[in-house]
């Protein structure tokens, strides 16, 4: 048997030669590709590869007809009708903004938790980083990993390459050279190719007990690893996963990252603490999850044909039991600076959150059970709100403006039933906005500057726009469902402002 395949074979060996710093930095094909399908093999009603069920195939071919065909019989009634049935559940997603405004109220920013020296019995920790065509970003990516604190030899750094990127493979293997504990895997040709896939076959290499996944252009604060580390020991054994605060670096490049900068401060400073505080199940942010090893494994891991492996995730370890709570730590990332990049990226997060709703409500009575009543209300309030209203939303006025254009005003004034619909939809629109905006701008001023909480005032463009994708994402799971749009990243690593949540 080759050294090779003996690293493979014995973990034990592994974590020797890493501490030793005698690991192979580069390992081709050592991994068994099945552990890729293994989701889909095992559980395949819990993977977005099998086909949706036979209900929600019936119910989206009788909408898509159904609407259509209401709006040539009798287009005003139509749309008193599915506003009617709608407001309640966008209600429900503004009174959530609304809980996480009123939470935000009522805490102030905690200061930096002072963490005890270091322990020289620290576990391993497997820090993967899935990459494609990012040869540009080894530079600033292995610095930012090199400030991280903690030990070298119990650091166990997997960076992660597809078959046919040899540029991003070479750039990493030079920038590497004399540092122990990081090492390359290349992911063999298949399909589909996607960042799930590449950290389904990683897995089995790591060694570490706990586990945390880092995209290209992440700079996380050097102590999150001892961060959660420490937050583990403290949270019990049922705390199988922990999601750190994620935030942009680039806040001022652009009118497209100031809102992108607003959205991911209102996010993860302001409604994940309030969904963790309710017990709702949280869908993950795609990269800075933190997991216990065993957990990770005993959920399925990621799914390969999701392309929000992320939030598919954090719905199963809910299902099953596990508690996912925020980290006291950020990330800074990178918001894509042009309309063109920033689309693609959203089209797929929204194809991803649909794909994560269809495969968690293929069996309603399951979902039901394994989560519970108010649980699963909160489910369906995250994920169907936020998708119907990313689909709704352009509706509305595209309807006002027909009205408006040919001189139709026969609903106004609104009458009988049709009065107390009308009215419902306009206080439930003005309600969402106002609450969303006043959420986003104090969740901003706590992080950034009151410049930049200004621009909230514009968001509701900026919800327009995620209309538009949550269309492209839809025709996209329908035509190219494991299809992964790439978000291209460039290396300039400045952090314009910002502080610790």
């Amino acid at each position: 048997m080759s050294c090779g395949r003996a690293v493979v074979s014995n973990p034990r060996l592994r974590k020797q030669q890493i501490s030793l710093g005698t690991f192979p930095a580069s390992l081709r094909a050592p991994a068994d590709p099945g552990w890729a399908d293994a989701l889909r093999e095992n559980s395949p009603d819990l993977s977005a590869a099998s086909p949706m069920a036979r209900w929600q195939r019936n119910v989206l071919v009788l909408a898509l007809l159904a609407i259509p065909l209401g709006f040539w019989v009798d287009a005003d009634a139509t749309a008193m009708f599915i506003m009617a049935l709608l407001t309640p559940a966008f209600l429900c997603v503004a009174l959530l903004r609304a809980a996480a405004l009123v939470d935000s109220l009522r805490t102030c920013a905690p200061p930096p938790t002072a963490l005890p020296a270091n322990d020289d019995n620290l576990p391993f920790y497997s820090i993967l980083v899935p990459l494609y065509r990012e040869a540009h970003m080894a530079p600033v990516l292995i610095a930012a990993l090199d400030r991280l604190d903690w030990p070298a030899d119990r650091r166990d750094i997997l960076i992660i390459t597809e078959a046919d990127d040899a540029e991003t493979r070479e750039a990493f293997r030079v920038a590497i050279v004399n540092r122990p504990g990081m090492r390359i895997l290349t992911v063999p040709a298949g399909a589909p190719r996607t960042k799930p896939r590449a950290l389904m076959y990683a897995l089995p290499e790591a060694v570490g007990e706990f586990v945390v996944v880092y995209d290209a252009e992440d700079e996380p604060d050097p102590d999150q690893l001892q961060r959660a580390y420490r937050r583990f020991l403290a949270g019990g054994p049922r705390l199988g996963c922990l999601q750190a605060h994620l935030n942009i670096y680039n806040p001022h490049g652009s009118w497209i990252t100031r809102q992108f900068t607003l959205e991911y401060t209102a996010l993860f400073d302001a409604i994940l603490p309030t969904v963790e505080r309710l017990s709702l199940p949280m869908p993950l942010g795609g990269t800075s999850n933190h997991f216990r090893r065993t957990v990770l494994e005993a959920s399925g891991g990621w799914d390969p044909y999701n392309v929000t492996e992320d939030a598919d995730l954090g719905i199963r370890l809910a299902r099953q039991g596990w508690r996912v709570s925020m980290l006291d730590s950020v990330t800074w990332e990178e918001a894509p600076d042009t309309a063109a990049a920033w689309f693609g990226q959203r089209a797929r997060w929204l194809k991803g959150w649909m794909q994560t709703s269809l495969v968690h409500l293929r069996h309603p009575r399951t979902l039901w059970r394994d989560l519970g009543p108010r649980t699963f209300f909160g489910f369906n309030v995250l994920m169907g709100g936020v998708i119907l209203s990313a689909l709704v939303h352009p509706l509305v006025y595209g309807y006002a403006l027909w009205k408006v254009s040919t001189g139709d005003l026969s609903l106004w004034p609104p009458q009988g039933w049709t009065a107390v619909v009308w009215w419902a939809g306009v206080a439930n629109l003005a309600f969402a906005y106002i609450v969303g905006i006043a959420l986003t701008a104090l969740a901003t001023l706590r992080r950034h500057d009151a410049r930049l909480a200004a621009h909230a005032l514009l968001l509701p463009a900026y919800w327009m726009m995620i209309s538009f994708a949550a269309y492209r994402a839809f025709a996209d799971l329908a035509l190219r469902p494991y299809h992964w749009r790439k978000t291209t990243h460039t290396a300039r690593k400045q952090r314009e402002t910002g502080q610790r949540p």
